[in-house]
């Protein structure tokens, strides 16, 4: 599912892939409204899936760290982006990932998070756990 799901640049949400065209996609947002939209191949569009947070040690993909909000919440999250201050929102991301690189990861991408996983999770979107491979299907059938 991740792997369809993308930001474009100068819109605001998250949309779903649809179809491909030509030198188009047809997307639609992610959110209660379904509104589909032309993106052309022009616009600077980032898969969801592509998207890692770094920490001290290693870069952590996006999808883990909403699995991880989603394991601590099972819903929208319990507070407003908005009227939060800065040292709650910080306090918060540390609860959940506590060896983010705090030099590299700035309020802004911390708040671009909250904002992405709760329209997520409005939208349906609550399987975050890591898509299993060809190869472990076949091992866990096996078994």
């Amino acid at each position: 599912m991740f792997e369809t799901i993308m930001t474009i640049a100068g819109k605001p949400g998250l949309y779903r892939m649809l179809s491909r065209g030509n030198n188009m996609f047809i997307v639609e947002t992610v959110d209660a409204t379904h509104k589909r939209l032309p993106v052309y191949n022009s616009d600077k569009i980032v898969l969801l899936d592509d998207i890692a947070i770094y920490t001290d040690t290693e870069e952590i993909p996006l999808r883990r760290v909403f699995e991880l909000i989603y394991e601590k919440e099972s819903a929208v999250l319990p507070f407003n982006i908005k009227e939060t201050t800065p040292e709650e929102l910080k306090e918060y991301f540390e609860g959940i990932l506590p060896d983010y690189d705090r030099e590299r990861v700035y309020l802004t991408h911390i708040k671009k998070i909250y904002s992405w996983y709760n329209i997520l999770v409005e939208g349906g979107v609550t399987d975050f756990a890591e898509p299993q491979s060809q190869e472990e299907t076949a091992e866990e059938t096996a078994e």
